[in-house]
């Protein structure tokens, strides 16, 4: 049978009642079935019985570079010094903060003679990619486009150095080695651009937020053309190798419903207990919930055919979400409540927001204008804050008993109204 073009994909009945989809992107062949997702393997090496039974073993091989048995031998790179972010929590104010668009592609560390993932591997780029990149550390994104994320994973993570590069871009958004604030790092850079002229490498556009209000205006103009988000760098800040708040990621997170139809055991700590959840949408797509449950929720999983309710942040070219993260399984007209990303909360209040008794405080002083609401539902103390008029950001902190939940929140309600805070009707 003829092989895929790039970007054709094709059915193969296996095990399950649905069949699975053999893809290729780029020259990177993948299967939506658990044992190519499951691999440890970069995806450009990762084969299954479905792509070998329509493509044979012999093109397997040669695509593979050597038998199917064969597996590479890994060992633990060093990961690159990376400054990464915390997310905004809707309260901070954050005039005067550089603004820029949160790009969605992949993040890379050039170190001075090649391109490094967050976890250490090497991004094979050809030399006349990297030609007139500094001998110094610069840190950015390799980019094809909004919503072309997974075209983008699947040219930079091949070793061939194919001429697909061609569609890439490293858009440069900080200089790691420069000891100095912010804006001046941004000025090293454009000058890095200005004489070396890389004619792969851009610098990434900031701009100064004016406010709140500008903050949710540039995020719902780069929503609606299809970006990822936005982020927010304190001004004067100085290039820090962790997790810092001087770095600030802003983006939604929408939320939809899936039927359990299998369970996943867990490995490593989740030995035991579940790993994730197999769930299926009302189109028949399928996929894994892994992240969002509590240790209490993975002893004791949904069951299968139960109702769930999960975020993610958008749909794949295949109609599957992203980074889709496990909220509260419906039984019965309630929910089973679990933390959820520190996000911008947008769209009608969830079930959970309105099935429990509130308690609303306002701190109205100055420029600021914001609430705060706190809520027991059972063992679970949910709050939500943000700017009055705004429906602002949901979080749900589980506990072992009532009495402990009770505890917690009349703290968190002391601790409030000790900062100025004043109750009035929910």
């Amino acid at each position: 049978m003829p092989d895929l073009r790039d970007g054709e994909s094709v059915e193969i009945k296996g095990s399950a009642s649905r069949p699975y989809t053999v893809k290729n992107v780029a020259g990177v062949y993948s299967c939506s079935c658990p044992a190519w997702r499951n691999q440890s393997l970069p995806i450009e090496r990762r084969t299954c019985k479905h792509i070998r039974s329509y493509r044979g073993d012999t093109a397997e091989e040669s695509r593979l570079g050597g038998t199917l048995s064969k597996v590479p031998v890994r060992t633990t790179p060093k990961t690159p010094p990376l400054l990464l972010a915390e997310s905004w929590d809707g309260e901070l104010d954050p005039t005067g903060w550089h603004l820029s668009e949160k790009l969605d592609g992949v993040r890379a560390y050039w170190d001075g003679r090649r391109f490094l993932s967050r976890q250490g591997n090497c991004y094979h780029a050809p030399a006349w990619f990297t030609k007139g990149l500094p001998l110094v550390p610069l840190d950015g994104e390799l980019w094809i486009g909004r919503k072309l994320f997974q075209r983008t994973v699947s040219v930079v993570r091949r070793h061939d150095q194919t001429s697909l590069w061609e569609e890439v871009r490293f858009l440069v958004f900080d200089a790691p080695g420069e000891d100095c604030p912010f804006e001046e790092r941004l000025k090293v850079i454009d000058l890095i651009m200005g004489l070396n002229r890389p004619p792969y490498a851009l610098a990434h556009q900031h701009e100064l937020c004016e406010g709140i209000d500008h903050l949710q205006q540039r995020l719902r103009q780069i929503e609606s053309q299809g970006g990822e988000g936005l982020m927010l760098r304190q001004p004067g800040s100085f290039y820090e190798a962790r997790r810092s708040n001087t770095l600030l990621k802003v983006k939604t997170f929408k939320d939809a419903e899936a039927i359990v139809v299998g369970h996943d055991s867990g490995s490593g700590r989740h030995k035991g207990r579940l790993g994730a959840l197999l769930v299926e949408l009302g189109n028949g797509v399928r996929f894994n919930i892994g992240t969002g449950f509590s240790d209490k929720e993975r002893q004791k999983p949904p069951p299968i055919g139960s109702t769930v309710t999960f975020k993610y942040q958008e749909l794949t070219d295949g109609g599957v979400p992203r980074f889709p993260s496990y909220v509260r399984t419906h039984r019965d007209q309630s929910t089973d409540q679990t933390s959820l990303p520190l996000t911008l909360f947008q769209g009608e209040p969830t079930m959970a927001q309105t099935a429990v008794k509130k308690r609303r405080f306002e701190f109205v002083e100055g420029s600021s204008d914001k609430f705060w609401e706190l809520g027991i539902s059972g063992t679970d103390v949910e709050i939500r804050y943000g700017r009055n008029g705004t429906q602002g950001q949901s979080l749900t902190k589980s506990f072992v008993d009532e009495e402990s939940a009770t505890k917690h929140a009349d703290k968190l309600i002391r601790e409030k109204t000790g900062k100025g805070y004043v109750e009035v009707a929910a």
